[in-house]
């Protein structure tokens, strides 16, 4: 299934079980206008070609003792390919990065860092962020309040 395969309904199935991943398919076959099985056909399919690419709980991030979030734009010695792989395999190794974006520009990667309080940040910087070669420079900022924070994508 291909991106120009989505069609309005598919977008609707996609809209509504971003809201609430917890619909049956009946109700969400309410929502978009089909009867149980072809919705669940759908949604099927949707999983299949990674459209949908999993179900997760969005968790309150200070609820759970975690309400620092550090922005760290990185900038490494060389950008070589071995050397983007090693750093891309450290980041899906530490699950203090909930985010890392590949960047153009001054810096080579944009993580965001979820910790307890600042000597959690200093710990994890310490231990972990610096010691991987070939990071040359690390400049971390501290967000101070989140705005928004959209988990859905505008379909």
């Amino acid at each position: 299934m291909a991106k120009s395969e989505i069609d309005a309904i598919d977008r609707k199935i996609l809209a509504a079980l971003q809201k609430d991943a917890r619909l049956t398919t009946e109700r969400l076959g309410e929502i978009v206008g089909l009867s149980p099985s072809p919705c669940a056909r759908r949604v099927r399919l949707l999983e299949s070609a990674q459209i949908i690419k999993g179900y997760v709980a969005v968790v309150d991030q200070v609820k759970v003792g975690l309400p620092i979030s550090v922005f760290a734009s990185i900038k490494l010695e060389r950008q070589r390919e071995d050397e983007l792989d090693r750093f891309s395999a450290a980041v899906m190794r530490w699950p203090e990065i909930v985010e890392c974006y590949l960047m153009t520009g001054q810096r080579d990667y944009l993580l965001r860092i979820v910790v307890a309080d600042l000597a959690a940040y200093e710990t994890f910087l310490k231990q972990k962020l610096t010691r991987l070669e070939g990071v040359a420079s690390i400049e971390s900022s501290f967000a101070l309040g989140q705005i928004k924070n959209a988990q859905a994508l505008p379909l």
